[in-house]
Order: structure tokens, then C-alpha cells, then sequence
């Protein structure tokens, strides 16, 4: 097969999730996918955002924020999130808001998993800021989990496509990691996995 140059407009499918922020001494969300794990010890994440984006002033002011992983059942606030400007709308009054131990990261009560985050450092880039934050706590129900563990299934989040900007759910799980490739590590080195 024959493989075709598509641009450099592309990215892989994303995590969508709700930024939230005080800013002004008001909880404000935005709806965001550019996120990712950063390091394992300690656990940060980072979150890239539009420098004009008003939730980088909360940022700024609180030096703390939160990522509120939504269900599928959220995507129209979730998407509304990201249509309008905390400048203009209070977008705190589509939620019921909580505060963890940070006490500035304001948090989404109806989201499955909430995680609060001390900001690390910024990262500026040309159009947006890379906010490097610590996980200082994660927040959920039971009934999202399994064997203590988050259970995507039960999450039941949302995921981005772009350029064609899709909202997309979860699928089947169809293997486990690092284990699905043990047989073709064996044939190709000629070893045997020990756990």
C-alpha cells in the first residue's frame, strides 16, 4: 500500500476533559484535549492551552487547577464549555463545584474522576502554553471503579478527533498492556516472560 503525505493538521484521538480554574475568585471550565502524562515520580501532567484562553489568568493568579474527565452524558456541557468564554459566562452554574485539598482547583462533582493539580511551571510556546502541574489528588465514586482502579467502561469518557473534530466513546477492550506482545518478544529473542 502506498502511503499518502495528509498535512501536518492532524493529531491523534484526544481525552477530552474539563479545565477548571478560579479566576477572579469565580470557578470557570474549560473544555480542553491536549493532554498528557508527563512523569511517573513525580506524577505531572500537562495541559496545552491558548495563551488568550482566559483560564491561563486563573492559572496564573491560583497556581493550581483541576482536569475533569466527563461521561458521554456530559458532552453537550462539555462541549458548550468550549464555545464560550468564562469572560463573558459563568460556566461554574452548569456544575455542582468541590474543592480538594488545594482549595483553589475547583472540581466537577458530576464528572466520574476529577484530578487536582499544583502548578509546576509554564511552558510558552508560540500560540499556547504548556501548564505543567503535579497531581496532588484524584477524586471519584465507587461505582467507577474496578478492583480500585478507575474503570474506563464505567467512566464512559469522551474522546476528540481532529481535523474532523468527532466526539468518539470507548470501544472494546481488545488486550492487555504488556502482556499482548509476550509471545512475539519469545520468538523474537528466544526468551520466556517471567512476571
Amino acid at each position: 500500500m502506498e502511503k499518502v503525505n495528509i498535512g501536518t493538521n492532524i493529531y491523534p484521538p484526544m481525552l477530552v476533559t474539563l479545565l477548571g480554574v478560579n479566576v477572579e475568585k469565580r470557578a470557570n471550565f474549560m473544555a480542553l484535549g491536549w493532554i498528557s502524562r508527563l512523569n511517573a515520580n513525580p506524577p505531572l501532567l500537562g495541559a496545552s492551552i491558548n495563551k488568550f484562553h482566559y483560564t491561563s489568568q486563573g492559572i496564573r493568579e491560583n497556581k493550581t487547577f483541576s482536569i475533569n474527565i466527563p461521561s458521554k452524558d456530559m458532552m453537550k456541557e462539555t462541549d458548550y464549555c468550549g464555545l464560550v468564554s468564562g469572560r463573558e459566562y459563568d460556566k461554574s452554574c452548569l456544575f455542582k463545584v468541590f474543592y480538594g485539598e488545594l482549595e483553589t482547583a475547583p472540581m466537577i462533582e458530576e464528572c466520574p474522576l476529577s484530578i487536582e493539580c499544583k502548578l509546576v511551571g509554564i511552558h510558552e510556546m508560540s500560540t499556547n502554553d504548556l501548564i505543567i502541574g503535579e497531581i496532588m489528588g484524584a477524586y471519584t465514586e465507587h461505582q467507577y471503579l474496578s478492583d480500585d482502579k478507575p474503570d474506563i467502561r464505567k467512566i464512559d469518557p469522551l474522546f476528540l478527533t481532529m481535523p474532523d473534530n468527532n466526539y468518539w466513546t470507548v470501544g472494546e477492550n481488545v488486550g492487555k498492556a504488556w502482556k499482548a506482545g509476550r509471545d512475539l518478544k519469545s520468538e523474537r529473542d528466544g526468551s520466556e516472560y517471567i512476571e
